[in-house]
């Protein structure tokens, strides 16, 4: 078996099916993204579709990952739909965008295959 190069996996400690269960995760589709000058760390404003679940906003610190922001439009994501909405620099920020974190300011998306539509439950 091959060595495995990278930093040690260690869960950060645990949880049920039934706290996973309460979190309301969707695909959405990015409908736009803009540069966000006015947060602290570099990031877009994102606006997402999720189908019947209506237009929502995201506040995602992206550009260290995708420097153009338009390559993003069009792009289906996974996002928390059910956190609350928080103000980032005067924007509220209505769903978390899911991503890997690698480390060095990069962020790459979770992808999704296709077959899967805007407001699609993820489990």
């Amino acid at each position: 078996m091959d060595h495995v190069v990278g930093r040690p996996f260690q869960p950060q400690g645990s949880a049920s099916v039934e706290d996973f269960a309460r979190l309301d995760i969707r695909v959405g589709r990015i409908v736009s993204a803009e540069p966000f000058p006015e947060a602290r760390q570099p990031a877009y404003r994102l606006r997402i579709d999720f189908g019947p679940g209506g237009t929502r906003s995201s506040s995602a610190q992206l550009p260290g990952t995708y420097p153009d922001p338009t390559a993003l439009v069009g792009r289906l994501v996974v996002a928390v739909v059910n956190f609350p909405p928080r103000r980032v620099a005067g924007f509220v920020s209505e769903v978390l965008v899911l991503g890997a974190l690698p480390g060095a300011g990069r962020i790459p998306l979770l992808a999704v295959d296709e077959g899967a539509s805007p407001g699609d439950p993820v489990g």
